[in-house]
């Protein structure tokens, strides 16, 4: 078996990027460095995103770039998974901030584009960073604005991104009051109808167009129940397979509750090794039929337990199907 599945039940474009399930927010030094140290304890199992916007000091932007720099090329990025927030394409720095953290010898795993107002904002990000030699760098956006969740659709299908992340707290601000302040809470934001229609509205564009839908924060970081409840939701109601952390202690609760469970695991082998064994023709399961619509789901398992616990997997299936 020395095939992936993958090349054998996606076209190109079909999948999307098989990115880590926690994307960990960090600005301030001892954080950002915390972070990197986790990482390099537990492996890639989440991403670290270093934050040159809201994480920056106002008027301090450019020496946090130089810090940013510092520590994509530090010894604790080991794996090549610690992106960059840049400042919002508006702002008088973005181009200074984005330059030099294109020129760092070590280049982020990705770069975020924060408060776009629509797709416009974003291809005028995108551009500056191409022109800037950066094109080679996937680009996130945050959908945190009016105007981006009315674009969401044309915003996804940009080239240049692989996932859209939603901003909670901006879009609910952007109200102006109409929704109350519950709708930022952990569990709150799964009930306002139209907290809940953005999530959906930015869930379903991701997977229109093969990008990964990256859900918000919980800012309640030490109410460990009310984290793992709105993880939990996100991921098996919502259809995020990411999620925002932004203190340490959420990392392990969010990659507990993004990873399938030990019988979905199990199932996903059994029926992913049988059906590769019948040259991917129909089989019959538990006395239930699948083919490849099926095959195409559970490889999908078999791919986020390889993300989040790898070690569920068998060593010899570890081997073939992901080298």
């Amino acid at each position: 078996m020395t095939t992936s599945p993958r090349s054998v039940l996606f076209g190109a474009g079909e999948a999307p990027p098989a990115l880590p399930v926690c994307d960990h927010y960090a600005g301030v030094e001892p954080r950002m460095t915390k972070s990197l140290q986790l990482q390099a304890e537990l492996g890639p199992v989440f991403d670290v995103t270093l934050d040159n916007e809201d994480g920056a000091p106002v008027g301090g932007e450019i020496e946090q770039a130089h810090l940013i720099v510092s520590l994509l090329n530090g010894p604790d990025n080991r794996f090549g998974r610690v992106g960059v927030r840049l400042l919002p394409v508006e702002h008088p720095r973005f181009g200074d901030v984005a330059a030099i953290v294109l020129k760092s010898p070590r280049v982020p795993a990705y770069l975020m584009l924060p408060k776009p107002e629509g797709l416009p904002d974003v291809e005028r990000a995108a551009l500056a960073i191409d022109q800037m030699g950066g094109g080679a760098i996937p680009l996130h956006a945050l959908v945190e604005t009016h105007g981006a969740l009315r674009e969401v659709a044309a915003i996804a299908a940009h080239p240049r991104l692989e996932s859209l992340s939603f901003g909670l707290m901006d879009f609910v601000s952007a109200h102006r009051g109409a929704i109350p302040q519950s709708a930022m809470g952990a569990l709150g934001q799964f009930e306002h109808p139209l907290v809940l229609r953005a999530k959906l509205e930015i869930a379903a564009a991701c997977h229109a167009w093969a990008k990964t839908p990256s859900h918000c924060v919980v800012t309640e970081f030490k109410d460990v129940q009310a984290l793992q409840a709105s993880a939990e939701q996100a991921c098996r109601r919502l259809g995020y397979t990411r999620m925002w952390s932004i203190h340490p202690a959420q990392i392990r609760p969010i990659v507990a509750a993004f990873s399938p469970s030990a019988a979905e695991i199990e199932q996903a082998l059994e029926i992913i090794v049988a059906a590769q064994a019948a040259q991917w023709a129909p089989i019959q399961h538990r006395h239930t039929l699948h083919d490849r619509a099926s095959y195409r789901y559970f490889w999908h398992v078999v791919e986020r337990a390889q993300r989040t616990a790898p070690d569920s997997l068998p060593a010899d299936l570890r081997a073939a199907w992901f080298g």
